[in-house]
């Protein structure tokens, strides 16, 4: 997980800042890797940072947008 967390963390891209991150258990010993972000709407594609993020199918089944807020 560490590994998963270090490579997501590594996409840089303006308006994206990378916040707090947890594990959490989901079942059966699995567990979750949940990261806080916050984006800059007009800069960044939320799609396109799933799909970089996707990219890594060695660590990466798939990604959810827990919760959203814009102001």
């Amino acid at each position: 997980m560490a590994e998963l967390e270090k490579s997501v963390r590594s996409i840089e891209q303006d308006g994206l800042v990378w916040g707090s991150s947890k594990l959490v258990a989901i079942g059966y010993g699995i567990k979750k890797l949940q990261i806080t972000l916050v984006v800059e709407d007009e800069k960044v594609s939320l799609d396109e940072l799933q799909e970089k993020i996707a990219e890594f199918e060695d660590y990466v089944q798939s990604t959810d947008v827990a919760a959203m807020q814009k102001l």
